[in-house]
């Protein structure tokens, strides 16, 4: 039976042991902490250094909902990130896998140019892009923001390509001596080894679309009916004033779908994170 003693003795063992990951699920979860308890408070009490609420408001949470269509922002933002990511994996899985295991002249030269657009920044194309869509009429609207996803994303092939040269060229051998084709190798061998690396990259790809704020800014901004979550929670915010509370509540409540997605797709997403940085 163990003595007191040692039972705090092995409490302070494992507390010296994982003090780094402890440290960082701190760093981590403080920010959650402090956006539920000043979801909490009051409007007054938000301007205050008070950390913990005088008085539990749960109804914050209904105020959210009835000062803003949160149901329709979170909505857009749903079909902004799925239609993005589902057109993302159409266009990205057969460039990835071209680039990872075809021998074609111009491979190499492609790739460099795939990592220059990774480094290239958003706002240099913004201005031509916006006179493209604006000639097309479809400002407004988050199609600018969902159909250039059909031509890929350079950070999405990178990833894909990175996990694509881990599967041994054996397996496409075999399948091409069994007669598939470059299309049935991809369907048929490629995909389901490759499901990590897919995942991780759809979930990065569904992350940006649900956090993007420049993008449904420049785009959507004159059209509150296709707003997304971004620019609702934004609206909290007026000339000489923020409603903290209401803020607070909100982020959470668009927090839960991201969460959950998360940890469905927890270890898919860390084994193709891991995997990619296996071979280069």
């Amino acid at each position: 039976m163990s003595t007191p003693q040692a039972r705090r003795g092995g409490f302070l063992l494992f507390v010296a042991r994982h003090a780094i990951g402890i440290a960082l699920a701190i760093m981590f979860l403080a920010p959650i902490v402090f956006l539920l308890l000043t979801s909490m408070m009051t409007s007054d009490q938000t301007l205050t250094a008070d950390l913990w609420p005088h008085s539990w408001h749960p109804e914050n949470y209904v105020e959210a909902f009835r000062r803003t269509p949160l149901l329709r922002f979170i909505g857009n933002t749903f079909l902004y990130a799925i239609l993005a990511t589902g057109f993302m994996l159409l266009a990205s899985v057969p460039a990835a896998y071209a680039l990872a295991k075809l021998r074609w002249r111009g491979r190499n030269l492609t790739m460099i140019l795939i990592i220059c657009m990774m480094m290239l920044p958003a706002q240099v194309t913004t201005v031509p892009l916006y006179m493209m869509w604006a000639n097309t009429g479809l400002t407004g609207t988050l199609w600018p923001l969902i159909l250039p996803m059909l031509a890929g994303d350079a950070f999405s092939v990178f990833l894909l390509r990175q996990f694509l040269v881990t599967i041994p060229d054996d397996y496409l051998d075999a399948a091409r001596i069994d007669g598939c084709g470059e299309w049935g190798t991809l369907l048929r061998v490629i995909l389901p080894m490759a499901r990590p690396g897919i995942a991780a990259a759809a979930m990065f790809q569904f992350f940006y679309a649900w956090n993007d704020y420049y993008g449904p800014f420049l785009y959507t901004s004159e059209n509150q009916e296709n707003w997304t979550i971004s620019l609702g929670l934004a609206s909290f915010r007026s000339l000489h004033h923020v409603e903290w509370h209401l803020v607070s509540a909100a982020t959470l409540l668009t927090m839960v779908p991201v969460i959950v997605l998360f940890f469905l797709a927890q270890k898919a997403f860390v084994q193709g994170v891991t995997l990619t940085g296996v071979k280069g």
